[in-house]
């Protein structure tokens, strides 16, 4: 298909790497070796569609990236295909795929908890291996409290930090519950949406990719603490949701059923009832978008919206390449089972951000749920009933290994920790409004979304549209030679 203006690419320079870069993540622990890029050109062929990605969907679609020329799988693809040109997209934990697993009259639920432990303390051994100040990104929830008991056992020099980023969060009580009982130090970091931002913007030159993920900012503070704290490695409770399995609840369902891919007229979107309602003005938004892609998170950018910040018709460029999964997607045999590809396909946003702002700051990462014994342990051994329980109860196994050291946790309220306030984000409007005029070339028309939107920004929906354009913008800066004109070109995709 050929893409009018797809790409920019800025003069070569001596530094430039010759070729297409194809980056892969190793299966056990989504580690990236980033170092192909370091001798490119950082301005070099920035891909529009690439863009369009992330203003729809907050992250840029595998194995694309910002670059054109740089490709990266984190799941799904076979390391040996060449990425460049007809990638194949396979989700590796489909459970109707799966061979028969166990039943759990079958079983035994301690020797499986026990087994779930032991393998979780030999990922969290493994990760760490060669580091001295570990510090675990402990949420609160699930995922993290059940880690914390590998790491207490394990790691017992770790610390444990949690991020308060909005006020509908209650998790910290629980993860400070956690810590101290287990003899863990915790801290708690407290988002500040300018400082975040300040930090966001120290690192952004020196972040090698790019995803706009609804916590970026929120790692780039978290990230920029734990180095001046003394920390090498970042612990990440991520990577578990495709194989445990993500059951369905009815804000899901509701949305699925709103996604209606409408176009709907500015006059309604703009009206003073819709500014500054968020429930409504999200509803609105949500029938306007893919029914497949309203299962990524978050409020975003309109395809209408991303054709006109661009001023070039992107967003069914990018709409397009999400039939690279529609095979899985199909083979999905419900909702639920195509939440789990879902969660695989957005592992460029959720993986991308710690990826990308430890990188910039020097830390190793780890995920040790993505331990491929464990995962394959998992996958293969565990009964359905330990993974979702009746009336959708996830994660049953998890909440078994917590209940052995703790009973009845804050965290089954609601969900919680490292969320960012994307509302106290406006105070920095005249910071991302210059941006926008520097990135006019690129894109064009986000100085005039942004004078048209400035006094809806303490509604989230579209607070949440200007977080999109505060990370993009300022990236993109940085990779443009200032001296230079930008220059559109043609590319065949």
């Amino acid at each position: 298909m050929s893409v009018p203006g797809a790409s920019y690419r800025a003069p070569p320079t001596d530094a430039t790497l010759s070729g297409p870069i194809q980056l892969i993540a190793e299966a056990d622990g989504r580690r990236v070796d980033f170092s192909p890029l370091r001798r490119r050109s950082p301005g070099n062929a920035i891909d529009l569609v690439s863009v369009a990605d992330l203003l729809r969907n907050a992250f840029v679609y595998p194995p694309h990236s910002i670059y054109s020329d740089v490709k990266i799988a984190i799941s799904g693809f076979e390391p040996d295909q060449d990425l460049h040109a007809q990638p194949r997209f396979h989700f590796p934990y489909q459970s109707s795929a799966a061979p028969a697993r166990p039943r759990l009259a079958d079983t035994s639920g301690p020797l499986l908890v026990e087994r779930y432990h032991q393998l979780l303390c030999e990922a969290v051994l493994r990760t760490t291996a060669t580091m001295r100040t570990p510090w675990l990104l402990q949420s609160g929830g699930k995922d993290s409290t059940s880690m914390a008991l590998a790491v207490a056992e394990v790691r017992p020099d770790t610390t444990c930090v949690t991020y308060l980023g909005g006020r509908e969060e209650n998790e910290v009580e629980s993860a400070r519950l956690v810590a101290g009982r287990l003899g863990l130090r915790h801290e708690t970091l407290v988002c500040d949406p300018g400082r975040a931002y300040d930090r966001y913007l120290a690192m952004v030159g020196r972040m090698p990719l790019l995803t706009a993920d609804f916590a970026m900012l929120s790692y780039a503070d978290l990230v920029t603490e734990i180095a001046a704290n003394g920390g090498d490695v970042v612990l990440d409770a991520l990577g578990s949701d495709p194989y445990f399995g993500l059951p369905l609840r009815w804000p899901q369902l509701l949305r699925g059923v709103l996604a209606r891919r409408l176009s709907l007229p500015d006059v309604m979107l703009h009206s003073s009832l819709v500014s500054r309602n968020f429930p409504l003005s999200y509803a609105l938004g949500s029938l306007q978008m893919d029914r497949f892609e309203r299962t990524f998170p978050g409020s975003r950018f309109t395809d209408r919206e991303v054709d006109d910040l661009l001023h070039l018709p992107m967003a069914a460029a990018s709409r397009q390449r999400l039939e690279m999964f529609r095979a899985d997607i199909t083979a999905a045999p419900t909702l639920e089972a195509q939440r789990r590809v879902a969660a695989t396909i957005v592992e460029a946003a959720t993986f991308g951000k710690g990826m990308y702002t430890t990188e910039a700051m020097g830390l190793a990462l780890g995920y040790p749920y993505c331990d491929t014994a464990l995962c394959d342990w998992i996958f293969h051994h565990v009964p359905d009933a330990m993974l979702i329980g009746r009336g959708g109860v996830n994660k049953v196994l998890v909440r078994q290994h917590i209940a052995r050291r703790f009973q009845q946790l804050p965290y089954v309220r609601a969900k919680g920790s490292f969320r960012f306030d994307v509302c106290g984000l406006a105070d920095r409007f005249d910071q991302v409004h210059a941006f926008a005029l520097r990135a006019h070339e690129l894109v064009p028309g986000a100085s005039a979304w942004l004078e048209r939107h400035r006094h809806q920004l303490g509604n989230k929906y579209f607070a949440s549209k200007f977080y999109l354009l505060a990370v993009t913008l300022p990236w993109l800066l940085s990779r443009i030679h200032a001296a230079d004109p930008p220059v559109r070109t043609h590319r065949t995709e």
